[in-house]
């Protein structure tokens, strides 16, 4: 059964839904019977994306909305809350799913990283601080989806900027959904969403065709609605490379650091390579 926030005629809002998972779960949700808000920057990217889902709405075009929005800036966030609000009443489900990585080094250019936290980490703090209190008014069943990233949790070299920002997600996330299972008669929780390797605009670096390890964002998303069904927080995502066995050891690795006062990312380290591979391959 499929969580009730998910019901026919309610209304759920997709940041960063012009591609990749974002589009699926927005064509998802719409074959569900649900009324979609598709968010992202303008143009024509969003306008097809609209175009898909609506082919997927039980309503046409009535029950699809497209909402040019800077996720990074407040007041774009509230005005997609109030054109939301104008065109379909109250939201059930809110995925703020948008995402970027240009990519960055601990001394880089400060521009990378003011661009990468701006839209996904205080993009989901925007999405939430603004829709969540309308949910939690209305009281009905409702879901609040943050999509995280490994990135955020094991933290490998390389982008530190993107690692930051999921690592906040991941945290913010966490206090999100202490808050809301404290208050009482709440019918509002929240999901961290980890997908694994998934084939799309941001991660396809130019090919065409999806690599074998990949999960397509379609699979991703049946997997996070199977895990919402099952009430889930963390929707730990495989792909056809890593199972989940593996983000499982990683993810201890990586807090073991900690625990045995290891060098940080010692996974890449070469006094501790081997005795990392030793673990994971360890039964």
């Amino acid at each position: 059964m499929p969580h009730p926030a998910f019901t026919p005629s309610n209304v759920a809002v997709v940041t960063g839904a012009a591609s990749g998972i974002g589009l699926a779960a927005a064509k998802l949700f719409a074959e569900l019977g649900m009324r979609v808000v598709l968010a992202d920057l303008g143009g024509p990217r969003l306008d097809a994306a609209a175009a898909i889902v609506t082919r997927s709405a039980a309503g046409g075009e009535k029950d699809v909305l497209a909402v040019a929005t800077d996720v990074s800036d407040p007041a774009s966030v509230e005005g997609l809350q109030e054109t939301a609000r104008a065109r379909f009443g109250r939201v059930h489900v809110l995925m703020n799913n948008a995402g970027i990585q240009p990519g960055s080094t601990i001394l880089g250019p400060r521009e990378n990283w003011e661009k990468v936290l701006a839209v996904n980490l205080w993009g989901v703090i925007n999405g939430c601080q603004v829709f969540v209190p309308g949910m939690l008014e209305h009281g009905d069943a409702s879901l609040v989806i943050n999509t995280g990233s490994k990135q955020g949790i094991t933290t490998p070299p390389g982008d530190p900027a993107y690692n930051v920002s999921k690592a906040g997600v991941k945290v913010f996330t966490e206090a999100l959904q202490h808050d809301l299972r404290n208050r009482e008669d709440c019918n509002v929780s929240a999901h961290l969403f980890i997908p694994g390797f998934v084939f799309s605009g941001m991660t396809s670096s130019g090919r065409a065709d999806k690599p074998e390890g990949a999960w397509t964002p379609e699979q991703t998303v049946e997997f996070l609605m199977e895990s919402l069904a099952r009430g889930d927080f963390y929707v730990l995502c495989p792909d056809n490379d890593v199972a989940r066995q593996t983000d499982e050891k990683r993810i201890l690795w990586a807090a073991g650091d900690i625990v045995e006062n290891r060098p940080p990312l010692s996974r890449w380290h070469p006094d501790f390579g081997q005795a990392f591979k030793a673990w994971l391959e360890k039964k």
